[in-house]
């Protein structure tokens, strides 16, 4: 008998409670977040956030494909051409350039668009592609 009252009693609160929610007006909403406002901050000598470097020009290849590239294009996940395989990279070579290209900035199978690098140019992602066929 007691399970059924307890079961009533969560019943009771949950409904009214969320009756009393959907009928609180923007000022009582307002009033109840500043009342429940953190009244301070903890501050940590060294915990500052740190500002991602923002970048002073195109970067180069080898930092793109560092950054973004490395972790498909270094071991050959999901089919991409490992760097620095001829193997690999001659059948895509051979469709020409432009292909090439065009399949590293807008994606290809399952290569998402720019490797993920959506603040990279295309010329950034074009010397990333030179990076990784140098020396084939």
């Amino acid at each position: 008998m007691s399970r059924k009252i307890l079961t009533a009693l969560v019943a009771a609160a949950t409904f009214s409670s969320a009756t009393f929610a959907a009928n609180v007006s923007q000022e009582q909403y307002d009033a109840i977040a500043e009342r429940i406002k953190p009244v301070g901050d903890v501050y940590l000598v060294g915990s500052e956030p740190v500002a991602a470097a923002v970048p002073t020009g195109p970067r180069d290849g080898a930092t793109v494909y560092g950054t973004f590239c490395t972790a498909c294009h270094s071991t050959g996940i999901s089919g991409a051409p490992k760097t620095g395989d001829a193997g690999d990279w001659s059948p895509r070579i051979a469709q020409g350039r432009d292909v090439l290209n065009n399949h590293a900035i807008n994606g290809f199978n399952a290569m998402p668009a720019k490797g993920s690098c959506m603040d990279c140019s295309d010329d950034e992602i074009i010397a990333a592609i030179d990076h990784m066929i140098e020396g084939l």
